[in-house]
């Protein structure tokens, strides 16, 4: 910048230049410095197994992505995980919201340590929005006495558009979750309705945590998730509440009577319990416990498991087909058209979804004889 006081005409005045402003990024910081160091699908087992917490963690993201670079990846860490998996109990613990799953998670975490030892995994399941598809992820604000012990992990979950209460990849989760060394994996679903039961189907006991006052013995015998719980325990039964509790648990039990006597061959038992002050705790982990041991000696227990890898087999089967149905880059070109057909009316839906997989299918037999 010119100082026009440092000219001859003003002589004994000087301005000094200034100094030049410094960079905001200091110009030192060599770049990627502090970028994580990618592990290897090996290093992360050999971390998994060992029990690091962090790493752990890093595949669980890992298998969650949708990335299909990440999906390979994930499935070789599965795969080498497969030996040190199967040996936990796992526990689904579905609910209404607002019935106190989280809370009540918490007090249980604790009281099957403080009782049984071990390591607990906690995989809570988040709803994801229908407009923006995030989710809050904050059902650990809720279990801050289990957050703060070293014998429990707690991972929240979006459910990502999917089904049935779980998250896409929670099955896998567990996997992970057991080979990390976690012997008692509690799996949280999202506040559930009547027919959203695919939780029953990777745990191998399933507690129903409901509310008093919400339904008579009508609603109690209707089909759908009453169906396929294991047990039923019934919350806030505390202060003025209690009597309602227990009404609600007459009702509930009453109307179990009209359902075929489950797979296992034990009737579900119906207990109430209060999260929030941590009674009637041991009552309802006596009762789960002592089931798990009856399925293991009826031979129940291996068979649920069996059951439950064949559905995720053809579970699986379906999601592949589905993605590779909806990434096809013909049908992605074709797809619009078929909509707008729809739309102005010169198609029905099955005639577009019928023209959409003949085509499909057409492609596939094109790719086949080549």
């Amino acid at each position: 910048m010119e100082h026009p006081e440092n000219s001859e005409e003003y002589k004994g005045l000087t301005v000094n230049s200034g100094v030049e402003q410094p960079a905001i990024v200091n110009p030192y910081l060599k770049k990627g410095r502090f970028r994580r160091r990618v592990l290897s699908a090996a290093e992360m087992v050999e971390g998994i197994v060992k029990g690091d917490i962090t790493i752990l963690s890093q595949a669980v993201t890992l298998v969650e992505s949708v990335n299909p670079d990440h999906q390979s990846k994930a499935q070789e860490v599965i795969e080498k995980c497969l030996p040190y998996s199967g040996n936990s109990v796992r526990i689904g613990i579905s609910g209404v919201p607002g019935a106190g799953k989280s809370t009540s998670i918490d007090t249980f975490g604790c009281h099957v340590l403080d009782e049984r030892g071990g390591k607990l995994a906690v995989l809570a399941i988040d709803p994801s929005s229908e407009r923006t598809k995030g989710s809050i992820l904050g059902d650990k604000t809720r279990m801050e006495k289990l957050a703060n012990r070293p014998d429990a992990f707690i991972r929240p979950s979006p459910s990502a558009g999917s089904l049935g209460g779980v998250a896409r990849k929670t099955r896998e989760s567990i996997i992970l979750c057991e080979a990390a060394g976690f012997d008692k994996i509690f799996v949280e679903t999202v506040g559930v309705g009547q027919s959203e039961t695919a939780c029953h189907s990777m745990v191998d006991f399933f507690l129903l945590i409901q509310l008093a006052g919400t339904g008579d013995e009508l609603q109690g015998i209707k089909r759908g998730i009453m169906e396929i719980s294991d047990g039923i325990a019934i919350n806030k039964c505390d202060g003025s509440n209690v009597d309602r509790c227990r009404i609600a648990a007459t009702n509930f039990r009453n109307a179990l009577h009209f359902f075929p006597l489950p797979a296992s061959g034990i009737t579900p038992k119906v207990l109430c319990y209060s999260g929030y002050y941590g009674t009637g705790l041991k009552e309802i982990w006596d009762m789960v416990f002592d089931h798990i041991d009856k399925f293991k000696k009826s031979g129940y227990f291996a068979y649920r498991r069996n059951q439950q890898n064949k559905y995720w087999m053809y579970e699986t089967i379906n999601e592949e087909l589905r993605n590779n149905f909806y990434n096809n880059p013909e049908i992605i070109k074709m797809i619009e058209g078929a909509e707008n057909s729809v739309i102005t009316g010169r198609k029905t839906s099955f005639m577009a979804a019928g023209d959409l997989l003949d085509s499909y299918f057409e492609m596939l037999s094109k790719s086949k004889d080549k």
